[in-house]
């Protein structure tokens, strides 16, 4: 499928896709509210994360609405620029428009439901950012109008299958389990506490190898509670 960029170039939505995860938002552009709120959250969210667009992740935002332009779409990024500065951001933050074809089809794919409202001369929709693997699959979604920074990094350390992150990173996936119910990251307490106590053996395990070499050195035995 088919889009144009906010150059009003053609490009296939895979394009986006291969080598990093992908943050997907589905949003109209002049939406008066919930999109704005999307948006603004997204950002935030980024701008306090040490991944690095364009390295570690890239975002796409699609508009929903057939009516809108590259122009508009312009507009829209370039002041989202003004609030995400990271070096890369330019490159890596992508703001489309389509045909309805097109749209249906991605909206269809992410379980992305919308309506026209008559009455309020707006669209209808659930808010709400998708994390994608870089091989397209749909891998999170983080609800609501509000993204936890380490909700976001953890998505995308998800989605990347470990190419991304640190192994602190990796330890903390560990620890926390998303809830598809709620689209966050919880504290999963047993795995914790294994962690916890791994960590605390290994502790145990390094400070009697450390005072055991220190008495080989010294020639002088240690205490009674160590020996």
């Amino acid at each position: 499928m088919t889009f144009r960029d906010e150059q009003g170039r053609t490009v296939p939505l895979g394009h986006f896709f291969g080598s990093r995860p992908v943050v997907l938002a589905l949003v109209y552009y002049d939406c008066p509210m919930l999109c704005t709120m999307v948006l603004n959250a997204l950002a935030a969210s980024l701008d306090v994360m040490s991944l690095e667009p364009g390295r570690d992740f890239d975002i796409v935002t699609i508009s929903f609405d057939a009516r809108e332009t590259p122009a508009l779409a312009a507009a829209k990024k370039a002041a989202y620029l003004q609030r995400y500065k990271r070096p890369g951001a330019a490159a890596a933050w992508h703001f489309l428009t389509g045909d309805q074809p097109a749209i249906d089809r991605i909206t269809k794919a992410a379980g992305f439901r919308f309506v026209w409202d008559e009455p309020l001369k707006q669209f209808a929709h659930p808010t709400g950012v998708i994390v994608v693997t870089p091989d397209g699959r749909l891998s999170r979604y983080l609800f609501g109008i509000e993204y936890g920074p380490r909700d976001l990094r953890f998505a995308i350390v998800e989605a990347s299958g470990g190419r991304v992150g640190t192994r602190t990173d990796a330890f903390l996936l560990y620890c926390y389990h998303y809830d598809p119910a709620t689209g966050r990251y919880g504290l999963a307490i047993m795995r914790a506490v294994r962690a916890g106590g791994v960590a605390t053996v290994l502790s145990l395990a390094s400070f009697v190898v450390v005072m055991l070499r220190r008495e080989k050195k010294s020639g002088r035995p240690l205490g009674p509670g160590i020996r």
